[in-house]
């Protein structure tokens, strides 16, 4: 593979820094206060929540699957564990319990999809959207007002201002981000992972058990949900039933906007990275130049579009580059 070729490929897969960087400089001179360090700062922090679940569906994504119930395990996650420590059982679980119960709420619901998608064999779609519509459903039963006040420590990371400079949440995500990108890319699981979803058949015939890694993927989605909604309740101070609504598909606008890829086996969590805060930038932008809140709407549908036309080219042009290259 010839040197060109390599530089070509680099900046083909890491295209969404390139769109980060160009939109930057754009917003420089068009949107006030845009590259300010409290703007910036602010950008990263109200991109917390979308981070975690681009990064889970960029997981799913790279296992060549999809998980619509992202949005209601943010929600669901963070209220069951509420209503233990707060309603059930008021002083029992302390604030270390209830953020691990939070994510184990998120681990188990992840698990349950895995289990029904690689054993049952359910299609993806329906299965993660049948989870989205019952979560969201128990949410609003079981949390029909807000909880709050929250334990102080279960709040902590969402809310807390490191030096009274960078949010602890924007420190937390950089750090998740990092690990998931040294476990992937650097670990004999991660190739196994990333071949998992390049060739289920041909991985299959190698020895990697598929069904293991199709459900670790979903696990790890969960997870990462809920760390999504506590990261949401500790910003807001409590838990409401409307948390996450109508973010799945912007998370999968940001993952496939950072390399993910709809045929699977592509990605890397440093791209990702980038599709959450491309949408973060987006989103700021607009509230900054006092955009209409319906024109914002018609907006985050154009991104959805945008990242699925740019991966059917991202694909078309790698081919070509590669049968050039022979």
């Amino acid at each position: 593979m010839s040197k060109k070729l390599k530089v070509e490929l680099f900046l083909l897969e890491n295209l969404i820094w390139v769109l980060v960087a160009a939109f930057f400089i754009l917003n420089m001179f068009i949107t006030p206060n845009f590259a300010t360090s409290r703007n910036i700062i602010n950008i990263l922090y109200h991109s917390s929540i979308m981070s975690m679940l681009v990064l889970g569906q960029g997981l799913v994504l790279i296992i060549g699957n999809l998980d619509l119930s992202l949005e209601s395990t943010l929600a669901f996650a963070p209220g069951m564990a509420m209503l233990i420590a707060v309603s059930w059982f008021p002083g029992s679980v302390g604030a270390a319990g209830s953020i691990l119960i939070t994510l184990l709420i998120g681990a188990l619901a992840g698990l349950f999809n895995g289990f029904m998608i690689s054993k049952v064999k359910v299609n993806p779609f329906l299965q993660t959207l049948s989870m989205l519509i019952m979560l969201r459903g128990l949410v609003l039963f079981l949390v029909p007002f807000s909880i709050f006040p929250l334990p102080e420590g279960y709040s902590f990371i969402g809310k807390t201002w490191l030096f009274d400079r960078i949010p602890a949440a924007i420190v937390v995500v950089f750090i998740i981000y990092i690990v998931f990108h040294i476990l992937l890319q650097y670990t004999t699981f991660g190739r196994r992972f990333m071949a998992t979803g390049g060739n289920p058949k041909a991985s299959f015939v190698s020895g990697i058990n598929v069904s293991r890694m199709i459900t670790i993927a979903f696990i790890l989605s969960g997870m990462l949900a809920a760390m999504a909604g506590l990261l949401a309740a500790g910003r807001q101070e409590s838990v409401n039933n409307s948390m996450g609504e109508g973010m799945v598909m912007l998370a999968f606008a940001g993952a496939i906007l950072g390399g993910a890829s709809l045929e699977g086996g592509k990605g890397t969590p440093i791209g990702m990275l980038g599709g959450a805060i491309l949408l973060g930038m987006i989103s700021n932008s607009l509230t900054l130049l006092g955009v209409q809140a319906t024109l914002v709407y018609a907006t985050q549908g154009a991104l959805i579009f945008l990242a699925i036309v740019i991966d059917r080219l991202r694909i078309f042009i790698r081919n070509k580059l590669l049968h050039q290259e022979q």
